[in-house]
């Protein structure tokens, strides 16, 4: 049962995450978090953190880590096929119609009202993760006092790091977990 359940979960995932992986991230969190029950919001964040620091596309990667976590290989290849299949058809239809109405103007005017979604469903997604790395929950649940200033610091010397200095991501991610590592060993002993 709990195949089923994850299966039209994750379709659902593919056939609504216009705008990406990054825009999936609220929807699986909806399906598997709010709708279903399946995770608490502590272990969304982990897998999304898990997610995002291993290569491939975001989406496919949570979809592949939440069946591992909850119905193991088959849980894998069913999720994986739920957040595929539905872009998959799509694109082929789209891609279809793309390259044979491609010069009429009403085309591009639906691709330009299309990008503000686009950009508030990234920044949904952003804003998601943003407020579960920095209070342990979601922005309207979010208060000072649940304010973690480890996290915060880290976030903000990221960013200097990747706006003013353009450091590579990679060595932020990594100088970010040694950090982190290093401040919470240090707390604890």
């Amino acid at each position: 049962m709990i195949l089923l359940k994850l299966f039209f979960a994750f379709i659902q995932v593919g056939l609504f995450s216009v705008g990406g992986g990054y825009a999936a991230i609220p929807l699986i969190q909806d399906q598997i978090v709010n709708i279903h029950g399946l995770m608490t919001i502590e272990e969304f964040s982990d897998l999304i953190t898990v997610a995002e620091m291993t290569p491939g596309p975001i989406s496919i990667n949570s979809s592949t880590f939440v069946g591992m976590r909850l119905a193991g290989v088959g849980g894998v290849l069913l999720c994986t096929l739920g957040c595929i299949l539905p872009s998959f058809c799509i694109c082929l239809t789209l891609a279809h119609f793309y390259y044979k109405y491609r010069t009429v103007g009403g085309v591009q005017t639906v691709l330009a009202a299309l990008r503000p979604a686009v950009v508030a469903l990234i920044a949904s997604a952003g804003l998601s993760i943003l407020m579960l790395g920095l209070f342990q929950s979601d922005l309207f649940s979010a208060s000072i006092e649940n304010l973690r200033f480890v996290e915060l610091g880290l976030f903000a010397v990221s960013l200097v790091l990747l706006r003013k200095f353009k450091t590579n991501p990679i060595a932020i991610i990594l100088g970010s977990g040694v950090a982190g590592t290093l401040i919470y060993t240090l707390i604890v002993i």
